[in-house]
């Protein structure tokens, strides 16, 4: 049994085909059926099932990758001991951030990273946190940018920041008058909602304890961006929520649009997480303390309550 082997058998197990898997490891696709093979005759099981299409694993099979994902994890350790050693901070290193957080973060930190870690070759994803949870625990994904906390024992989190919600409340709505909002004052009903599989959105759900129960509505909304829900709730249609960050870059007129909430305001943490097997920590820690110099600027508040990102049922 090799570790080549195991890659093989991670790789069909992923793609549930021979040939894709090949071309994903750089081999001939007769060499890695053969490999797994002669490694399926050793173990005298059958790892995956070929008459199924797409290939399926094997009851056996399933525990077989399961262990051997453990043990490819942990032999990549040994060269993640040796560049820790050497003190090299560098590599192909795969990032995974939510929608809610990419185009207010990533700007602000991409650049002074990949000037001051130049060997490092980022390669990053904009994923829901569902996806996120999935690649991580896969080996898809060395860490990623996420609401926290999740309560996941694979799961490490490393907190980068606090950003509160902030209102957003257009002349002549039923609170445009107050100068800070209290939780009491959300009603679902009146609230514009990124669509299903946004933390955010869960955020805000599990803030409001109220749940929608008029079934008079003239029309139910879901977006997949803030900018649309600013631009409804300018033409009157309701108020929105939006995360600290994203009203930074607001033109001056909608900004006085803006409400913010009494202490502690309701906030969300937004966590670097990774695998418990905590590979690669080098390139992790040096994005934690390059996000955390250029964000202690911007958001300084620490009078918050954490609100959830996970759907309460």
């Amino acid at each position: 049994m090799t570790i080549t082997q195991l890659h093989y058998v991670l790789a069909v197990a992923e793609h549930q085909n021979f040939t894709k898997a090949a071309q994903k490891v750089f081999v001939t696709q007769p060499t890695l059926s053969m490999q797994i093979q002669k490694l399926e005759d050793e173990l005298d099981v059958l790892i995956f099932d070929r008459s199924k299409k797409p290939i399926e694993l094997t009851e056996t099979g399933k525990k077989i990758v399961q262990q051997a994902r453990n043990i490819v994890n942990e032999s990549d350790r040994i060269q993640d001991i040796v560049d820790q050693q050497k003190g090299f901070v560098g590599g192909l290193f795969r990032l995974g951030i939510i929608p809610t957080v990419m185009p207010t973060l990533l700007p602000m930190f991409l650049k002074t990273f990949i000037k001051k870690y130049p060997k490092v070759k980022l390669k990053i994803e904009e994923l829901h946190t569902e996806a996120i949870i999935e690649k991580l625990q896969d080996g898809h994904l060395d860490a990623a940018i996420a609401a926290t906390p999740l309560e996941l024992p694979s799961v490490k989190e490393a907190p980068l920041y606090y950003e509160p919600f902030v209102g957003y409340i257009p002349e002549g709505h039923r609170l445009s008058q107050k100068t800070k909002l209290e939780v009491d004052d959300l009603d679902l009903d009146d609230i514009l909602l990124l669509q299903d599989g946004h933390c955010f959105k869960e955020g805000i759900l599990n803030l409001c304890k109220s749940t929608r129960t008029s079934g008079d509505d003239h029309f139910q909304l879901e977006s997949g961006s803030f900018e649309t829900l600013v631009k409804l709730s300018n033409e009157g249609l309701g108020m929105t929520l939006l995360p600290y960050l994203q009203t930074l870059e607001m033109s001056e007129s909608e900004k006085k649009n803006l409400k913010m909430f009494s202490e502690p305001s309701p906030a969300r943490e937004v966590s670097l997480i990774y695998n418990k097997s905590e590979l690669k920590m080098q390139i992790i820690e040096a994005l934690r303390s390059t996000i955390a110099g250029v964000i202690r600027g911007a958001i300084t508040f620490q009078n918050v309550k954490i609100i959830s990102p996970l759907h309460k049922k």
